[in-house]
């Protein structure tokens, strides 16, 4: 199965050099889906037109801000002003809802 990855953001918490946070989406056959999802991922997803609807999956590796800070916005979004239709799947450490959710 081949697939394309894109590097929405590489860069530490502090966007030195310009790079955006954490955030590496994986598109596949039938499945879109991030490698973690920094503070500044929907801004990144923006300026690349890529919407954050489009992801099926957001996998987080630990839970730094700059590896999953921008996923609480894009839940926000996604039920308040880009309506999400579908599901988003989320996974990560063990314990993840907590620090996500609140």
């Amino acid at each position: 199965m081949a697939v394309t990855v894109t590097f929405v953001g590489c860069g530490d918490a502090f966007g030195s050099g310009g790079r955006f946070n954490t955030c590496i989406m994986v598109d596949g056959a039938d499945i879109r889906f991030t490698i973690d999802f920094g503070a500044s991922s929907l801004v990144a997803l923006n300026k690349l037109g890529i919407s954050h609807n489009s992801i099926d999956a957001v996998l987080l590796t630990h839970m730094h801000g700059d590896h999953f800070g921008g996923l609480p916005f894009m839940l926000l979004d996604a039920m308040f002003g880009a309506r999400r239709k579908r599901p988003l799947t989320i996974a990560g450490p063990k314990n993840l809802e907590a620090p996500v959710v609140g």
